[in-house]
C-alpha cells in the first residue's frame, strides 16, 4: 500500500486499485523466488548441520565457529571435506561474471530487497533480478559438475 502512494499518488482514482493488485503481486512473486532460492542453499549447507542431543539442530556457523575453536573436537576427515567443500562453493561464487556476484551476494546474503540491490549496483530492477537469476543457475551447474 505504502509503494502504490508513493509511486503512484498523481495517477487517477481509476487505476489505483489495478496498480495495487500489480504491486502486491510482483510482492508475492519475489517473495516466493528469495524463498525458493534461500531454501536451496539451506538444504546445501545443512549437510555442515549437526543435530544436539536433544535433535535440535544448531547453527551453521555456530558449529564452524566451534570447530575452529576447538579443532581437537571434531572428526579430522569431516573436518576436511567440509573445509573442502566450502572452497569448492566460494570458488564457484568467485567464478561469476562481477555482475552476477554482486547481484547474488547483495540479494541472498547480505538479504537486500530488489530496490536496494539496484540502487547499491547503480542498475535497473530487472536487471538485478536477471542477475540473479543467471547467477543461481550458474552455481547450481558449477555445483553439480564439482560433484556436491
Amino acid at each position: 500500500m505504502l509503494k502504490l502512494v508513493d509511486k503512484y499518488s498523481e495517477r487517477p482514482c481509476e487505476e489505483l486499485p489495478l496498480l495495487f493488485h500489480r504491486i502486491l503481486q510482483n510482492a508475492i512473486h519475489d517473495h516466493f523466488r528469495r524463498t525458493k532460492v534461500r531454501s536451496a542453499w539451506v538444504i546445501l549447507l545443512s549437510a555442515f548441520q549437526k543435530s544436539d542431543d536433544d535433535g535440535d539442530e544448531s547453527d551453521l556457523l555456530e558449529n564452524m565457529e566451534i570447530e575452529s575453536n576447538n579443532s581437537l573436537a571434531a572428526n579430522p576427515i569431516d573436518q576436511l571435506i567440509q573445509s573442502q567443500t566450502l572452497d569448492m562453493i566460494e570458488s564457484a561464487v568467485m567464478d561469476l561474471p562481477l555482475r552476477q556476484r554482486q547481484a547474488f551476494l547483495l540479494r541472498y546474503w547480505e538479504e537486500m530487497d530488489i530496490a536496494e540491490t539496484a540502487e547499491v549496483m547503480g542498475c535497473s530492477q530487472g536487471s538485478v533480478k536477471t542477475h540473479c537469476s543467471r547467477a543461481v543457475h550458474a552455481l547450481a551447474i558449477a555445483i553439480k559438475k564439482k560433484g556436491i
